[in-house]
């Protein structure tokens, strides 16, 4: 079994498929360029010990398979608590309930603290599927209720339906819906929060090709709503968050009814040639309500921008409104998790060790280049012949062996060591970039062939890459060829400041918080001031702040060659984080500008000097800082535009005899570009090898 890369998808087919149930059936060869594991994921130790990432790397409290496996692989690895700090997934995850979007247009920044949820990520789900449009529908209607009684102190009585609901039939619960429309269908907020209750009981109780009776309750719901509240907004404008959070629930409803989708096989698939905004839009959500700070920060938080371009946002709306109801409606423990380290040290590094014990065999600095098509003369099938390598250097004996212990952690070095290779020193000297697709010096090629180096092969590189090393299958491929043309990703970019401040100091009055929607093009950033304990500066900086966003595609830097590609877009984004910061890192940290209103440069602490104080202050210093644009054809984003979902290939495709593929890029039921999205991909390729996991174990997967 050859696993072409080392993202969350390849290591999670590898976790399933070498599991003890398949008595050592698979041989596991994983290939992976260059020396970690990671993928988009990856991240490095560099000067001091500090964390350097590809960017901002946040676990939903959704995400139940990548929950689930990483739980299994700390069971596994059985750490010693008294050696490693970091020996259960408990020690790994911190909760994060703090979530913000920044304000525009003069408003208010938008901070909320959501309350755990019962259970965790990754526990057993016993009771009941919540993962089903019904069970949406059930929340929204249950929060619309909550959000419409803080708004509008209630003046009179309960709901009139609340009393009998246990009793009421269906049958009841329409007639009482016809009598509600027939003499006025509220006075006041009693009235407002009735209908909402009987909605939802109607929803509990219908059969779903009943529902549509329903929806004239709906829209004059929405109709008494919106007079009601834009009074309210008028009087208190701290109210208008609020009203728009209900009025995108009430279109969200009207929408499902009027689309029928609790009866459309499709489900909310069938949505996808609609963007997010356009469809909620169309379903009478107010301009002022698609256009909301809180809409902006999740297409932020989505990277949800074609070519990067700020004005365009697109984001397909049945993924769109899955990933969201998702998010808020079925997290568990908390809304977010932040990793107690990087997620090379958090994630990766466990994974490795784990499945090295279990007889997984890795081979880094393998960049392959090529996956050559034949044909069984007997059954004609397509099938992958060959795989070819540049091997981009020889280890001097033996296996490479890719961790180094910081702060008593194993981790991923932000540098190969050169030491384990053959002309290691030659390749230190001259600037090596074994990492990056452009650099083609290599120490030999190498062929792999089936039926002798391999017979099964998962390929779970980013979709970027695809078009590179799957040039035959592309060429004579419909599907594929549709998939590399139709599903788009972008670049991104991403930097992180270590300040000699803390943060009440430099002006942030808040507990630590991710917030998104500020200005382009680092429109998301958290406060990781946890991670400083785990990095080893001779004198530890008091706090450490991650930025990253989309990256625009600009023409001119990709018609350069690939070197002053590279160079190029790497001086665009620290012009970019230095004006960025310049510009707007007052907004968050007041504390961090001079009299003049002028970042403070020496802030930052260097790494390379033990006291941290860099050369004399200036925009200059920002050197001393990480920072990475993240252009790599694997590394690249992967977007779902409308339009474009349908032209995903599942991971359960069987076009080829001996392929599967894994990635976030496939039709994996998610489609987002996320950990859990590949990370069910990578189960669902395992299921298409051995049958295991069952597609029912595989949670949210719900296509058939």
């Amino acid at each position: 079994m050859a696993i072409i890369g080392g993202g969350c998808a390849a290591m999670a087919a590898a976790f399933e498929l070498s599991r003890p149930i398949h008595r050592g059936r698979y041989a596991i060869t994983v290939y992976q360029l260059g020396w970690r594991l990671g993928g988009k994921g990856a991240s490095g130790r560099g000067l001091a010990g500090r964390i350097e990432e590809h960017g901002l790397h946040l676990w939903m409290g959704f995400y139940e398979n990548a929950f689930r496996l990483m739980r299994e692989c700390y069971a596994e690895l059985a750490r010693d608590p008294r050696r490693y700090r970091i020996a259960d997934w408990r020690d790994a995850f911190v909760a994060e309930p703090f979530i913000g979007v920044g304000a525009a247009r003069g408003r208010r920044n938008w901070l909320a603290c959501f309350p755990p949820a019962d259970g965790l990520p990754g526990d057993p789900l016993r009771d009941y599927n919540p993962f089903t449009l019904t069970s949406y529908l059930i929340r929204t209607a249950v929060l619309m209720q909550t959000l419409v009684a803080s708004a509008l102190p209630l003046s009179d009585a309960v709901a009139p339906v609340e009393s009998a609901a246990a009793e009421l039939s269906s049958a009841e619960i329409e007639g009482i819906v016809k009598r509600y429309l027939k003499f006025g269908l509220m006075s006041g907020l009693a009235g407002a929060v009735g209908a909402l209750r009987l909605f939802e009981l109607g929803l509990r109780r219908l059969a779903p090709q009943r529902l549509g009776a329903l929806l004239p309750l709906l829209e004059s719901l929405g109709v008494t709503l919106r007079a009601q509240l834009e009074q309210a907004v008028a009087r208190d404008p701290d109210l208008q968050e609020v009203w728009e959070v209900i009025d995108l629930l009430l279109a969200f409803q009207r929408g499902a009814l009027r689309f029928n989708l609790l009866n459309d096989p499709r489900g909310f698939d069938c949505l996808n040639g609609y963007d997010t905004r356009e469809w909620l839009r169309l379903n009478g959500a107010a301009p002022a309500s698609v256009n909301s700070d809180l809409m902006r920060g999740l297409y932020d938080l989505a990277m949800a921008y074609e070519d990067g371009d700020p004005a365009r946002p697109r984001m397909a709306a049945g993924l769109g409104l899955r990933a969201c109801l998702r998010m808020f409606f079925t997290y568990r423990g908390a809304m977010m998790w932040k990793m107690k380290a990087g997620m090379g040290d958090v994630v990766f590094a466990p994974f490795y060790q784990v499945l090295r014990r279990r007889g997984v065999a890795f081979k880094f600095f393998h960049r392959l280049t090529n996956v050559r098509l034949g044909r069984d003369s007997s059954s004609c099938a397509p099938h992958v012949a060959a795989l070819e390598f540049d091997l981009q250097a020889r280890v001097r004996d033996g296996e490479y062996q890719p961790l180094v212990e910081i702060a008593g952690l194993p981790c991923w070095p932000a540098r190969p060591d050169y030491a384990q290779l053959l002309d290691g020193e030659r390749a230190r000297r001259e600037g090596w970039e074994f990492e990056s697709h452009w650099e083609s010096r290599r120490a030999r090629r190498l062929r792999l062939r089936v039926g002798r180096d391999f017979d099964l092969v998962i390929l779970a590189i980013g979709l970027g890459a695809v078009p590179h090393v799957c040039r035959e299958i592309v060429a004579t491929n419909q599907r594929w060829a549709a998939m590399v043309r139709k599903v788009k990703t972008v670049p991104t970019m991403a930097f992180q400041l270590w300040l000699r401040k803390d943060m009440e100091e430099l002006g942030w009055d808040h507990l630590p918080t991710t917030m998104s929607g500020f200005p382009k093009p680092f429109d998301t950033w958290a406060d990781m001031r946890h991670l400083l304990d785990e990095e080893a500066w001779p004198k530890r900086p008091r706090s450490l702040l991650y930025f990253c966003g989309a990256m625009p595609e600009t023409n001119g830097l990709r018609k350069a060659k690939a070197a002053a590609y590279v160079r190029a877009a790497r001086r665009l984004v620290k012009t970019a984080a230095a004006d960025w910061i310049t510009a707007n890192l007052g907004l968050i940290l007041p504390g961090s500008l001079d009299r003049h209103r002028q970042f403070r440069w020496e802030l930052l602490v260097d790494p390379a000097t033990p006291d941290g104080i860099g050369p004399r202050p200036s925009r200059e210093l920002l050197d001393t800082q990480f920072w990475t644009a993240n252009i790599n054809p694997s590394d690249r984003y992967v977007l779902s535009i409308p339009g474009s979902v349908e032209y995903r290939i599942s991971p359960l495709d069987y076009d080829y005899d001996n392929l599967t593929i894994a990635g976030d890029w496939t039709e994996c039921g998610l489609n987002l570009g996320c950990v859990e999205a590949a990370v069910m991909s990578g189960r669902l390729a395992a299921h298409a090898i051995a049958q295991s996991p069952a597609l029912e174990d595989i949670i949210g997967y719900d296509h058939p």
